[in-house]
């Protein structure tokens, strides 16, 4: 088994990310099986003591869920009653109809995922944004202020890097009251498998002989690039464990998986992947999209679909602004009660990050589509992206003219 002893990467994984930013919201609910999805009506009542001023909050609960919201996320106390991310709503009421139920609030998320992720480059600067709650870090070489200076031997060099580790999680903790899961691995591709081994609050030290006995006993699909398709059909091929997976015949893989694919499972089974870890990388594209809890009439709800249209504009404006990035192609992206979908893209003249010019020309591309159905997703897309700061002045120009579209 080939692989390169010196290097030390580490993926960080936030526990139950938004599920615990809601605790700190409401402490009260810690313990309890908690999910967040559905929409903004799901919001708890809050009642003031008139002499005391205490306040008391009234939750919702699966139970009274009418709806085909899915899971985002849930508590380990949640998830112990079978109810996981994606799951309906409604099945979920089935499980555990006594869960409390909270809608999500990606604006607060952002705010936490920003401020851990700072808190980590404190002192572990080269970062690989993966998410709003997870990170790959390269800690080859990084010090802690009360580390020697001088050379180390490899084995000092992983107790080191065990060290910042575990000063990490001490320090998101710190700024955030949030736990997370940290594992240290010789590359990415270990390091992300092994994050989840010992979740939550963890910090795993996965070396190269460690493989063996704790990765090969897990199922296939646990390494990432191993989707639902390709895990059905290694089992159905009888490989259902990543170990049976790294002893299959190479020439096996390929004939069944391709060239490519076939030697990657092989490679990846084996724990082998060079991969740097990434700082920076431009995005090609911004976007927001929205299901809808019901089927949406073009015409009976052309006032609510108006106000989410304008919302997700507006929302794709804010996250270009606060990325600086300005953008020439606009796009939409609607899904029929037919579960059929349906993108137009438009490229206007001067990029921008302007919310009446992108809801303009998403406005148009609207124009396109058939709107003789019910509609289940609306989303909003800018593209052909580049920094702000490098753009022509009219980038920054607003769309003055009063925008009309069909839903109008």
């Amino acid at each position: 088994m080939s692989i390169e002893p010196l290097r030390h990467i580490a993926h960080l994984d936030m526990d139950a990310f938004y599920a615990s930013v809601e605790l700190l919201r409401y402490p009260e609910l810690r313990g309890k099986p908690v999910v967040i999805g559905g929409g903004r009506r799901h919001q708890p009542e809050e009642t003031i003591d008139p002499v005391g001023g205490q306040v008391t909050r009234k939750f919702a609960t699966l139970r009274a869920y009418v709806g085909r919201g899915v899971i985002t996320t849930a508590t380990y106390e949640a998830r112990a009653l079978g109810l996981h991310s994606a799951q309906g709503l409604m099945k979920a009421a089935l499980l555990a109809p006594d869960a409390i139920l909270l809608p999500t609030d990606f604006d607060r998320y952002r705010d936490y995922s920003r401020r851990f992720k700072v808190a980590v480059q404190a002192i572990a600067p080269q970062i690989e944004d993966r998410g709003i709650d997870e990170i790959y870090i390269d800690l080859t070489g990084v010090r802690l202020p009360e580390h020697d200076t001088g050379a180390e031997t490899p084995g000092e060099a992983w107790w080191r890097a065990r060290d910042v580790a575990k000063a990490i999680k001490e320090c998101v903790r710190a700024e955030t009251g949030l736990s997370c899961s940290i594992a240290v691995a010789p590359n990415k591709l270990l390091a992300k498998i092994s994050s989840e081994l010992d979740k939550p609050d963890g910090l795993t030290m996965l070396a190269a002989g460690d493989i063996a006995r704790r990765i090969w006993p897990l199922p296939a699909r646990k390494i990432n690039g191993i989707g639902p398709k390709a895990s059905a059909r290694l089992e159905a091929l009888g490989v259902r464990t990543i170990g049976e997976l790294a002893h299959s015949d190479p020439l096996w893989l390929l004939e069944h998986f391709g060239k490519s694919y076939g030697a990657w499972l092989h490679e990846a089974a084996n724990g082998r992947d060079d991969r740097p870890v990434v700082t920076f990388s431009e995005p090609k594209s911004i976007s927001r999209e929205t299901t809808f809890e019901r089927d949406l009439h073009p015409a009976r709800d052309r006032d609510l679909l108006s106000e989410i249209f304008t919302g997700l504009c507006a929302g794709v404006a804010d996250d270009l602004q606060r990325k600086g990035y300005v953008g020439r192609t606009i796009g939409l992206k609607l899904r029929y009660d037919d579960f059929k979908t349906v993108t137009r893209d438009q490229t206007i003249a001067v990029p921008t990050q302007d919310a009446r010019a992108i809801r303009r020309a998403a406005g148009e591309c609207l124009k396109r589509v058939p709107l003789d159905r019910r509609i289940r997703l609306l989303g909003v897309r800018v593209g052909a992206l580049c920094m702000a700061e490098v753009a022509d002045g009219s980038a920054q120009v607003s769309a003055q003219e009063p925008t009309s579209f069909l839903f109008d």
